[in-house]
């Protein structure tokens, strides 16, 4: 029987539907914009699928919204370790008091529901501890740099129960108020044993090709009246040089008619400024392929299903990607997501890529 260490922290990702690009130090900020917690049910998610995997498996998880809740909505009973100092405000330092009652009950992995800075909360506790136990992330913050997630979480519930060999990969993680100000600057923070599976993501890739035709055929082509939301990252930042203005490299950014209607867009805002025809306009991450899902939360479900979608990247970062990626939190739009794609690659080309 293996014995899981289940343990979520019910704060991650809450500012990214919001526009705020992380929770670190915005947890009040996100609550007063509207914010609600993603991660209980992502976590929930993975142990459903982990429960329906064909593992035999017992789980071992913390009071409250730090698992133990969705563990029996999950339909397990489980060993509760312990609880947080307060349930409802619930700190990194009750993620590591989780951590350290794992390790003193002897589990065979811990499996996580946050982001990178999650991952490096238990990643650090272990290595505190020379404990040599795999951890598995459950993705549910706003960036996930870190090569210690599953692709969704299904994905990390399922690997969680059937994985059979480990093997070494990097926890990353970022400063959340340089990234606010359009600054990314990565840091390794552990060297952590994690299952080796292709349901597992790579670490995030910066940069990469010259994406200046296409900028210029996507801004030759917007059509009056129609509203683009334009999405992070530099490739779409070349486009919005183009179309005049200087965008939030990294957060959402509404223009129509030659205006910039609102940049660094909550999804709220977002939805506000849509109008009967929208396209999303969005590019892969580098090194895991995501579309939807990764430090791009504003652009909801909500608004994918009022919108069309053009997908743009450089040809360097395609051929470094053999599947693109959406992880929304709703299972009909990833649904209407996948499959073949067009990827606009330069002025006239675009070239084919699955989207899983």
């Amino acid at each position: 029987m293996r014995r899981i260490g289940f343990v979520v922290n019910p704060i991650a990702g809450m500012g990214g539907r919001v526009g705020l690009k992380g929770t670190d130090g915005k947890v009040e900020e996100a609550r007063e914009r509207g914010a609600e917690r993603r991660a209980p049910g992502r976590g929930r998610d993975a142990l459903r699928a982990l429960a329906t995997s064909g593992a035999d498996v017992e789980v071992l998880t913390y009071g409250g919204l730090m698992g133990a809740e969705e563990a029996r909505e999950a339909g397990f009973d489980p060993d509760v370790v312990g609880h947080p100092e307060n349930e409802g405000e619930t700190t990194a330092a009750d993620t590591r008091d989780a951590v350290r009652a794992f390790v003193e009950a002897d589990v065979d992995l811990i499996l996580f529901t946050g982001g990178d800075g999650t991952a490096a909360d238990v990643a650090e506790t272990l290595a505190d501890l020379d404990a040599d136990i795999p951890i598995l992330g459950v993705p549910a913050g706003v960036k996930v740099y870190s090569a210690v997630f599953g692709v969704t979480p299904e994905a990390a519930g399922y690997v969680a129960g059937t994985f059979e060999e480990t093997e070494q990969a990097e926890v990353n993680d970022i400063d959340e108020d340089e990234y606010r100000e359009g600054e990314v600057h990565t840091e390794l923070r552990a060297i952590a044993s994690v299952p080796v599976d292709e349901k597992r993501q790579a670490s995030k890739q910066l940069g990469g090709g010259s994406v200046e035709g296409l900028a210029d055929r996507v801004a030759e082509t917007v059509e009056p009246g129609v509203t683009h939301v334009l999405g992070p990252g530099s490739t779409v930042g070349t486009i919005k040089e183009k179309l005049g203005f200087d965008g939030s490299p990294l957060g959402v950014d509404v223009y129509r008619d030659g205006e910039v209607l609102v940049t660094d867009a909550s999804e709220s805002e977002i939805l506000e400024h849509l109008g009967e025809d929208n396209v999303i306009v969005v590019t892969p991450i580098g090194g895991q392929g995501f579309v939807f899902g990764r430090g791009n939360q504003q652009l909801s479900p909500a608004v994918i299903r009022q919108s069309d979608v053009e997908i743009v990247a450089s040809r360097r970062k395609l051929d470094d990607l053999g599947v693109l990626r959406v992880d929304t939190g709703d299972p009909e739009v990833d649904e209407r997501l996948r499959g073949w794609q067009r990827v606009r690659v330069g002025r006239h080309e675009r070239r084919l890529m699955e989207v899983v």
